[in-house]
């Protein structure tokens, strides 16, 4: 775990997380997972005891044993959480990931056939897709 406090963000910047945020993150390709997602579903723990939440947050209980989280203002999906477990933040709320890196591949055998990304697809840089695509500046952004 990060000695540093982590400070993340939906994407409307209505509802911010602080906490101390595990090294590690898991994917997970269950099915409650990529439904809820749109795809692999990513997680990184972080202590209950450490963490601050603030904003419109709605939960969902998706099984008997945990809930899932979002903003209710821009729907960004915040965290799965176990019942009086830790957190799962989705790392896109934090700068490069909150510094995790992946070690773990959960339902691994039930990923998409042609979802092998290692080698084969071709890379895009933001710099390239920006070129022909406009983004919003990350200065600009809500």
């Amino acid at each position: 775990m990060s000695e540093a406090v982590q400070h993340g963000r939906c994407l409307c910047g209505a509802v911010t997380v602080s906490g101390r945020l595990g090294q590690d993150m898991s994917a997970c390709f269950c099915t409650m997972c990529t439904r809820w997602s749109g795809t692999v579903q990513m997680g990184i723990d972080a202590p209950a005891n450490t963490v601050v939440v603030n904003g419109p947050v709605k939960t969902y209980r998706s099984s008997p044993f945990s809930e899932r989280a979002w903003c209710d203002t821009c729907g960004s999906a915040l965290w799965l959480r176990d019942d009086g477990g830790d957190y799962e933040f989705v790392p896109g709320l934090f700068e490069n990931a909150g510094g995790g890196r992946l070690t773990r591949i959960v339902y691994a055998d039930r990923k998409p056939d042609g979802w092998d990304i290692a080698d084969g697809p071709t890379r895009v840089t933001a710099a390239e897709y920006e070129e022909k695509h406009p983004f919003i500046p990350e200065g600009e952004m809500p």
